[in-house]
Parts: C-alpha cells; structure tokens; sequence
C-alpha cells in the first residue's frame, strides 16, 4: 500500500500551537485518500514552533498530489492554530512542498495547493480552478471595502482589530494597544508626572528639557541645540521627517508679494529676486492645505489654533537651504505680514515655529497617514480580495501587506477616531485632520507616488543644483533595488505583455484599487488596467515602495525630528501673530503646547519611532511563499543589491554630525505596521 510522509510546520509566534484533532486527506490526479488522524502516541502534536512528521498509508495509487486537506476539530477548548507549511514525500521518493502560512480557526478547514506559483491560464485541471474560485469568494466575503469617512480611501469593513480575519490580525493584540504604548513610552521617558497638566505653561525653552531625554550624539539632541538657527530649519525640508513638500520655485506666487528689497540681506549673488528664481535658486513650501482646517476644539478650557503658512526659502553658495520669508496666511494683507530674517529675533523666531508646526499637522495626517497607511490598506485589501494564493503577484507582495490593515484598524479604534488619542495633543484633532485627508486626496494621484517621477515633479531631481538631499538620493537607490527585483519577478512568471494583458485576476485587482481605493477618479492617475509588463514591474514598484522605504523615511524619523517641542509643536494656544516688533520670549512660551499635551506628543513620537519585536526589513522573506528556484536567485540578487546600498549609505554617513538613514534597507521594514 502507498505511504507518504507528511511533515508538518508549527508557527513560532505565540499561541501558534493547538491540542486539537487535525485530520488530513490527499486530492491526487487519480483519487482522494481517507481522512488520516496526525497523531503520535504519548507525543504533544503541534506545538508552538514544532515540526513534526507522520507517515500516512493510503489504499491505493493517488497520482500526482493536487491538494492536501486539513481539518482541525476541538478537543477540549477551541485552539486555533497556524500552520507554516506541510512537506509530502511521496511513495516514489519526490517533495512536494504546501506552504500555507495561515491561521485554522475554531473547527475550521483549509485546502492547500503546491507551492508553485500559476496564473490562471496555467490551471487547466478543474478541481484546481474550482479550488481558486471558491478561495476567491470566501476571501471577498471576509474582506469587504467600507467607508470610515465620506472622501477617504476606502477602508477595511470591520470595527475594531478583533473583527479582522485571523490571518491579518497581530499575534498579540496588545503590542499594538495606542493607550497602552503611549502611556508606556510615558512612563519610559519619565515624564508621565506631567501628563496630566493640561493648560500649564512651560516657564521658557530650556523647561522643555524637562521633559527631553538627552540621548548624547543623537539627531534628537542636535535638534535641541540647533533648532532656532536657519540652516536647521533648512536642513529639514529636504531630510528631517517630511522631507516631501519643498519644490523648485518657478515664479514667485502672487499671494506671497515679496520683493528684492525685503530680503536683499539674505541673497549672496548680487542677484534680484526674480534672477535668483531664474536660476533655480528659490524654493517654496507651501501650506495652503491648512487654509480653513477648523482648529481642535474638544477641550473648551484651551483655544488651539492653525495656520496656512508660505515660506520661501533660499540656496546659498554653499548650497545650503535657508529660509528667507514667511508669510503665516494665505491671503496677504496688512494684518498678515512677510516674516524676514532681518526682523527682530523673536519675531522671526516665531514665524519659523508656525512652519514647523504646519509641517508637523501636514506631516502626521497627509505624509505619513494617508499617503503610507492608508495607501498600503488599499493595496492590501485588493489583493486579499482578487489575488488568490497560488498568484505570483499574492506570493510577492503578502509580506510587503503584512499587519497593515490591522495598525490601520487599531488607529481607527483608538488614535484618529472622534475622542481618540489624536485629539488630546493635536491641532488638528477634533475633525480637522479628517477634512486634510478629504481636501489632500485631490492631490494624491498614482504619479506622486512614483518616486523618481514626485521628485522630478517637484523641480529636485538635480543632484548637482542640490547636492545635501539625501531622502532623493537613496531613494532612488532603494527605487531602483526594487524595481529590479519586481521585474525579475514579472519575467519569470510572463513571458509577453499579452500575458499581463490576459491575467484577469491581476486586472481585477488593480481595477480594485482604482474604483473602491481611489473612488474611482480619473483625475488620481491610477491604471484601471495594466497593458505592460513594464507598466506591471513599475506598479508593483509603487505597491512595495509605499509599504517599505516611503514609511520608514516619513515615520521612523519622528522622534529624531519631533521630540524638541518647539521644533515640531503639535498645537499652538495663541493665533499667528499680526504685526512686526511685538513677539516676545514670554509670547512664544504661551503659544507652545503646556506640559500635558507636550508629554502626550512625546509619548506618541517615541511610540512611533520603534520598530516591531522581530521586525522584518526590506528584502527579507522569512515565509517561502515561493519555492521556485529562480524566483529565489532573484531573491538573493534583490537582497545583495540592498546590501551594497547599505555599504553606500553608511559610508556617506560616517563622521557626519547629521547622518541621514532611514532610507538605509537595514532599517525599512518590509510593509507599514506601525
């Protein structure tokens, strides 16, 4: 009688393990085995991390295996259980590997296919093709698109992290709980003795450092000593934590009247303004996003307030970014004056502080929320929904998706609903980071999120005009790195552009992400279908690189950046000043955060800026979804690119008082999940 060995793959997370009842049975070509007990005497199956092996006899010839059925049935309690993978040895001695990387629930089943990777035109057999329709409609029943609020990208349907399907939760619920980690970063900074001083001012600057963890040689302590000087303001635009909004200025803005005369002092060429422009020397930020965002209102003992600032800035000859005026409003007038370097020192100091906290509420909410998180989501609810297992595309990006919808949930439940987290220390809480989601997703089209092509866009893709960006330079490294290694990918699996053409699943999913992730509007940019396999290797690009580098350059920065309260205050209490010659230290104190809503604001920097327990970083692929050969050269390939980057970057890097590495591989984990 044939025999088989089956060895089967015990997750290592916690509670992967399970005491229930597994049965398993062979789909062969030429018949079904029995249903067989896994079961040793006087042995514990299935333990957290085990592998273990049985051998099953059959009755007769099977054929070449199809599929391996699993069933768990309760012992006792029920246990769920997360199965790696099942290896069979087959009676004439081959391996077939089964991966399944997923979670069996309650007295659940799951079918698991070889690990090949097919399109849907390679499965001729039926049972094969019934097997990846079937799996299809349960997944688009459990993962439904909704909509948290009307204009966002559509979301994922479920309330709060435990409604998500099991395959997509985190392992451990509370290493994700926001009121706990904040709470926790708190106590670990030993500040939580002020957590609770709502409306209680901070005597002057150097009483922030009561709550500032010196930490010598660091980016944050930097920060804290260099904050007030121009060349630090600068120096962030192009590569602190939201080093995305500076572009080229091409003609000076009509709304921001300024003139050679106003800022002579700051230009180094014996040039006008407007030939300083001309020669590609000026640049602009602009916040007009903020213009007529509501201020938070939820604590009715502490008015907060925003601005829509414009500031221009300026590249001197030593090819250094500084600033040469602000204007805090959009509407220029006599009551909204255009801030110089030559103003009194506080008055300009102040003006700096409105920027940088602009930049902050424009930062969290649009840079970092919507163009990562939410993006990311969208991704992966696409591919859940359209992509079944077997798909090359789904074995490429599962682990670029991997705990995204589930942070994303978690935020929705505790961090940017109505009361949550967000509200306590933010400007911008209280409904006003909803309406910047609502009017950015005018702008957030599929181009923006080409890197080489949002960095040309913005007129900062000369490395000679501009040579300190280091967030452009190894980015386009990190671009580069994965383009290759997605089309190395795309070519093994089609051979032709008709392929791509003809692979209905990968056209409904990107279809997917354009009607119910984009709402469907042409003006975004994105592809409703994809005609090429370039076009597929860029798309898939964008997918990897949103989840990975794009996050980590705009999220892991934040306590580095953010941690000095005045460099990135969260809130300010008194509006925009009005006029010249009146700010004072005493003012500016009054106008930053009191010492609750600073302490809450570092609670969630630090929080932020951490990596998971067992991070996964760009390029690592712990769960052989594939087993291909050549898909795995490419993997090695893709990995060793990533290495020289890192050599790159650190190279850069040494003895540089500021070194820039967010963008270095060894710290981009792998997708957003945090």
């Amino acid at each position: 009688m044939p025999s088989y060995t089956v060895t089967v793959a015990t997750g290592s997370q916690w509670f992967a393990g399970t005491d229930d009842y597994i049965y398993l049975s062979l789909v062969g070509s030429a018949g079904c085995s029995e249903k067989h007990l896994l079961d040793k005497p006087f042995y514990n199956d299935f333990e957290r991390g085990a592998v273990d092996s049985y051998d099953v006899t059959v009755d007769e010839e099977l054929g070449d295996i199809h599929l391996v059925k699993i069933e768990k049935r309760k012992y006792w309690l029920h246990d769920d259980w997360y199965l790696k993978y099942i290896t069979l040895k087959t009676p004439s001695g081959d391996y077939v590997e089964f991966p399944c990387y997923r979670w069996i629930t309650g007295e659940g089943e799951i079918v698991l296919r070889d690990g090949r990777a097919k399109l849907a035109r390679d499965d001729q057999i039926h049972i094969l093709k019934q097997h990846r329709r079937k799996e299809l409609e349960t997944r688009q029943k459990q993962y439904r698109w909704t909509e948290w609020n009307p204009g966002f990208p559509l979301s994922i349907d479920a309330k709060c992290h435990k409604d998500l399907p099991r395959d997509i939760q985190f392992d451990s619920e509370k290493g994700v709980d926001f009121v706990l980690n904040y709470s926790k970063a708190m106590e670990n900074l030993f500040i939580n003795r002020f957590m609770h001083m709502f409306q209680s001012s901070w005597n002057d600057f150097a009483d922030f450092e009561k709550i500032f963890v010196k930490i010598s040689n660091t980016i944050s302590e930097r920060v804290m000593n260099h904050w007030q000087e121009d060349l630090m303001f600068g120096y962030q635009f192009l590569n602190g934590c939201n080093p995305v909004l500076i572009r080229r200025c091409t003609k000076l803005p009509e709304k921001l009247p300024v003139t050679t005369e106003m800022v002579e002092c700051s230009l180094e060429r014996q040039l006008t303004l407007e030939e300083e422009v001309e020669q590609g020397n000026i640049f602009i930020v602009d916040f007009e996003l903020l213009d007529g965002i509501d201020a938070n209102k939820t604590d009715p003992c502490t008015l907060q307030f925003l601005a829509a600032p414009i500031c221009l800035l300026y590249k001197n000859r030593a090819n250094k970014i500084v600033p040469i005026a602000i204007q805090l409003n959009q509407v220029p007038g006599e009551e909204n004056p255009i801030f110089l370097p030559s103003d009194a020192k506080y008055d300009w100091l102040l003006a700096k502080i409105w920027v940088r906290s602009s930049d902050f509420h424009v930062h969290q909410t649009i840079t970092h929320l919507l163009c990562t998180h939410l993006v990311s989501e969208v991704f992966g609810i696409a591919m859940y929904r359209q992509l079944p297992a077997v798909h090359p595309i789904f074995k490429l990006l599962v682990a670029h998706v991997r705990f995204t919808i589930a942070i994303n949930t978690k935020a929705r439940e505790q961090l940017i609903c109505e009361y949550g987290l967000f509200d306590k220390a933010n400007a911008t809480g209280g409904g006003g980071h909803v309406q910047m989601v609502q009017k950015a997703m005018r702008d957030l089209t599929y181009p923006s999120l080409c890197f080489p092509e949002a960095i040309k866009a913005r007129g900062m893709d000369s490395t000679e005009d501009i040579p300190y960006y280091f967030y452009r330079d190894d980015g386009l490294l990190v671009w580069e790195a994965i383009k290759t290694f997605t089309a190395d990918v795309v070519n093994i699996y089609y051979e032709s552009d008709q392929v791509v053409v003809e692979d209905q699943e990968l056209q409904d999913f990107v279809k997917d992400v354009y009607v119910y992730g984009m709402r469907g509007k042409k003006a975004s940019g994105f592809p409703k279908s994809l005609k090429s396999r370039e076009q597929l290797c860029e798309y898939l690009t964008v997918v990897i690189f949103t989840a990975s580098a794009q996050h980590a350059a705009v999220n892991f920065g934040q306590y580095d950046w953010c941690s000095w309260i005045p460099n990135a205050p969260p809130t300010m209490r008194a509006p925009p000043p009005t006029a010249k010659g009146i700010v004072t230290i005493e003012q500016i104190v009054d106008t930053l955060p009191d010492r609750g809503r600073s302490c809450w604001h570092l609670g969630a920097v630090w929080a932020l800026s951490q990596f998971q327990e067992n991070e996964l970083y760009l390029g690592m692929y712990p769960e052989e979804h594939f087993i291909e050969k050549p898909v795995k050269e490419a993997m090695a390939r893709f990995r060793k690119n990533l290495d020289a980057i890192v050599s790159v970057i650190a190279e850069r890097n040494k003895n540089k008082k500021l070194p820039y590495y967010y963008l270095s591989p060894d710290r981009i984990p792998n997708s957003v999940a945090i």
